[in-house]
């Protein structure tokens, strides 16, 4: 299929024009015109892109990306070595930030809560990031720490009582810590995202709302990994998922 047809199929999937990002969404390195074979992967790194030349793929399709409004915009030492290694090999690099968090069906938080056996049954806050979600079964938070460290295949890191009673919680995927004291207010039992700071320690303890910082990577997977069966299903293009180690 061509590289037009892609993009503006994955752009109308994912609303990308309803969103205000602090990365470009959609194409942002432009490479062949034909797609026949896509990487997919958390992020655009050295080791992702050299992955894709490996297996000879002419498409990388990513949540992070390359180019974030909080960086230097000069292309030089490892950025430049990654975009020259995509130019080198005529790599296109597709990259969707926030809208593939926020996709009520493929999106990061509700593959994570279905992965979890919750149901997603509102979207808040801004661009709908924060995702509230409610399981039909008991389980204790011990118990969803359990089921956390057998899905992500890592143990989180969990503030709160092992004994509590889980039933709804908030999730926002990756770097979402920011939103859990707007969480808190909207009578959640736990909150997961991928990573933590320092101030969630006191809040999760003074609001009795248990905390899970489960790794950005690894709660970030399965957007990219299902908007790609999405194309394969859509599109019939062959779609690999490489899974690169991260612990953060």
């Amino acid at each position: 299929m061509l590289r037009t047809e892609l993009t503006q199929w994955i752009d109308d999937l994912l609303q990308v024009s309803q969103f205000k990002d602090y990365a470009p969404n959609g194409l942002q390195v432009e490479g062949c015109l034909n797609v026949q074979k896509i990487l997919c992967a958390v992020t655009a790194s050295r080791a992702v892109i050299e992955k894709a030349i490996e297996i000879q793929a002419d498409t990388l399709l990513v949540h992070h990306g390359m180019f974030w409004k909080s960086e230097p915009s000069t292309i030089i030492g490892w950025k430049k070595q990654r975009i020259f290694k995509l130019l080198q090999n005529n790599i296109n690099l597709l990259a969707y930030h926030l809208p593939l968090d926020a996709h009520p069906e493929i999106g990061n938080n509700a593959q994570l809560a279905q992965k979890l056996g919750y149901t997603v049954c509102q979207q808040v806050e801004e661009q709908g990031l924060l995702s509230l979600c409610i399981s039909q079964e008991k389980q204790t938070l011990n118990q969803l720490s359990q089921k956390i460290t057998h899905t992500l295949k890592r143990q989180p890191l969990v503030i709160g009582d092992g004994n509590q009673t889980i039933h709804r919680i908030g999730i926002c995927t990756g770097g979402g810590q920011s939103f859990f004291q707007a969480a808190t207010l909207y009578g959640i039992d736990a909150f997961i995202t991928g990573e933590a700071s320092e101030a969630q320690y006191h809040l999760a303890n003074e609001t009795n709302t248990a905390f899970i910082a489960a790794g950005h990577h690894a709660t970030e997977r399965y957007g990219i990994q299902a908007l790609s069966q999405k194309i394969q299903q859509q599109w019939g293009v062959e779609c690999v998922f490489f899974d690169e180690e991260n612990p953060i």
